[in-house]
């Protein structure tokens, strides 16, 4: 069981990679105060939890949070690590789901290194200083999280992969440098379908799993 965590002319670009690292969607959030190192290293993101005895839980498989045939390699995942607990991944998924998109959404670089690999917070920082340079702001905020499910498992030698799709409710506004609304609305929430998957190394004594893709479904 663990608990931890992406732009022709400047308007197509900027949408592109919007596009790559966090799937489309238009919409606002008051920015939430920056996340202290001391304060971080407290968030149990996606983390391995022992039974009070200090072994390993019983893994669990529970009802609704796996899509149509994911069953199959989350038991092989489970198989390789005993630990591995269905119902907490998905709930530190959710939090880190949460956390990657208001540290984008902030443009908090450190956060997203703490979060996300190498090519997806390469990929974020990309669409981060495009913003900047623009002189463009975001004030999203995420309503809710209607669903989130195991979409898939898989193991590729001891690294194991685990997809979760979100459905999810954002609202969105984008500013320009001189804080005119350029894009989305302040009432209007905008129905998004995320699909992340999270990675990690079985055998490495580091706990946290990482972001390593995120993509869009319809």
């Amino acid at each position: 069981m663990y608990a931890i965590v992406i732009l022709a002319l400047v308007a197509g670009f900027l949408a592109l990679r919007l596009y790559s690292v966090l799937g489309k969607r238009t919409g606002h959030e008051q920015q939430p105060a920056p996340m202290q190192a001391e304060d971080r290293a407290k968030v149990s993101v996606l983390q391995p939890r022992s039974a009070p005895d200090g072994g390993a839980e019983p893994a669990r498989l529970a009802e609704g949070l796996l899509a149509p045939g994911a069953e199959a390699g989350v038991r092989a995942l489970i198989a390789a690590d005993r630990r591995f607990d269905v119902p907490q991944f998905v709930d530190g998924a959710k939090s880190a789901y949460r956390m990657v998109l208001e540290a984008f959404w902030r443009g908090d670089r450190e956060e997203l290194a703490y979060l996300c690999d190498a090519d997806v917070l390469a990929s974020f920082e990309e669409a981060i200083a495009a913003r900047e340079a623009a002189g463009e702001s975001l004030e999203n905020r995420l309503v809710r999280i209607d669903k989130a499910v195991i979409s898939d498992a898989v193991l590729s030698g001891r690294v194991a992969h685990v997809t979760m799709r979100f459905d999810a409710d954002i609202a969105a506004i984008t500013r320009d440098k001189d804080g005119n609304v350029i894009a989305g609305s302040m009432t209007d929430a905008v129905a998004t379908h995320d699909v992340w998957t999270f990675s990690r190394d079985l055998r490495s004594a580091d706990p946290n799993w990482k972001l390593t893709e995120t993509d869009e479904d319809a």
